[in-house]
């Protein structure tokens, strides 16, 4: 049974398989044109991946008709569709991630392309133009790998990112197959529609692939989708840093670590006469101030720190790994970059500065809410003091 069906595998007919893969492409095609349309999550992606697959869908058409082929698409203009196709998908990898479109150096493929096939005529043999296609081809799925490696490596773990290229990599795999098979059987036919072992190989590859890799891009922008709605819980809305919920559990998980020998020290900020803004230049004044703040501050925040906002003019730092001296250093950073930032709202200038408070974790701290409290009460020390100062818990 498996002989027989090994065997009708094989004597499957090329073109058969060429309009299988099509019909394939122009289904996905439609697919992505209708989540272009109808969602807001990743629609430069979608839009992508639907001209993407319907100028693959047209080049492999192309192939199919042969000789058939419309002239302008008889002379090269099916190799240039399938090679426009990869460009458009190696655009289009960023914005699933939410990137600009990588369009330059896909359109520098894709003239360079152009500009070789017109170069390489499409008499005689063919084994060159196939290599000069193949190679564009797969120069432009390697830089979609890597360009998608470097991205995904941003959101998730690199086993994951590494998964979810693996179809990417195999349509490259496929494509160099082709390019090296015009080199170790040169004098076999490299015409897609003969009937051979490698080309029906080749093109059930090709169809289970194609299937594949439609699929991992639909798995990636629902990945952003799920990510997009988990940042969404974990960040402020207003200012874009870790809301209280986040802050608290990464300051608990911080304090976990404290009894390893693991210090750290936190810095509670609060904006100076915030009330005082809000009543004369009105809230939405003050929710511009506390953007600002942010932008003053994020300079003095390393990859490792934490910073949250506790509610209204509120905020506080978590910095691991730093015992009371570097958090003072820290601090006096924040408040004289707070304090050299310029505030204008509506043609009204307006001074911004802010009190902070230090405490540093001690090993005798039944919970991190016990450091909390100290940096809280050293902040409210700093506000009698006269505001725009930094005072560190005794």
């Amino acid at each position: 049974m498996s002989g027989t069906l090994s065997e009708a595998f094989l004597l499957a007919d090329p073109m058969t398989l060429l309009m299988a893969i099509v019909l394939m492409l122009l289904a996905a095609s439609g697919v992505w044109w209708s989540m272009a349309a109808g969602t807001t999550v990743a629609p430069r992606a979608s839009m992508c991946l639907a001209v993407a697959n319907a100028l693959l869908a047209g080049g492999l058409g192309v192939d199919a008709l042969g000789g058939q082929a419309p002239g302008l698409l008889r002379d090269g203009g099916g190799d240039l569709l399938a090679i426009g196709a990869f460009a458009v998908l190696r655009a289009g990898v960023p914005a699933i991630v939410g990137e600009p479109l990588a369009w330059r150096s896909a359109l520098a493929v894709w003239l360079a392309s152009a500009v070789l096939l017109v170069a390489v005529p499409l008499e005689g043999d063919m084994r060159w133009h196939v290599r000069a296609v193949h190679t564009a081809l797969g120069a432009l799925v390697a830089m979609s790998c890597v360009d998608a490696w470097r991205q995904l490596r941003r959101h998730v773990r690199p086993a994951l990112s590494a998964l979810l290229i693996t179809p990417l990599f195999a349509v490259f795999v496929l494509l160099a197959a082709r390019l090296l098979e015009s080199f170790w059987q040169p004098a076999q036919t490299v015409d897609v529609r003969q009937l051979n072992e490698f080309n029906v190989i080749w093109l059930w590859m090709t169809l289970l692939v194609s299937l594949v890799l439609n699929a991992t891009m639909a798995c990636l922008i629902v990945m952003r989708l799920v990510l997009s709605i988990h940042r969404l819980t974990r960040r402020d809305p207003l200012t874009d840093v870790y809301n209280r919920r986040a802050l608290s559990e990464a300051i608990a998980a911080e304090h976990l670590q404290l009894q390893r020998g693991r210090p750290y020290a936190l810095v509670m900020i609060d904006m100076d006469r915030f009330k005082q803004l809000n009543d004369t230049l009105g809230h939405a004044a003050g929710d511009a101030a506390l953007c600002r703040l942010v932008e003053a501050l994020k300079p003095c925040v390393r990859d490792v720190d934490r910073l949250g906002r506790l509610g209204g003019e509120e905020f506080c730092t978590l910095l691991p790994l730093t015992d009371l001296v570097g958090a003072l250093l820290v601090a006096e950073r924040m408040r004289a970059n707070l304090e050299e930032s310029a505030f204008e709202w509506q043609g009204h200038p307006w001074q911004l500065t802010a009190s902070f408070g230090i405490a540093e974790a001690r090993p005798e701290d039944a919970s991190a809410d016990a450091v909390l409290g100290r940096a809280d009460r050293a902040m409210y020390k700093a506000k009698a003091q006269g505001r725009n100062v930094v005072q560190a818990d005794d």
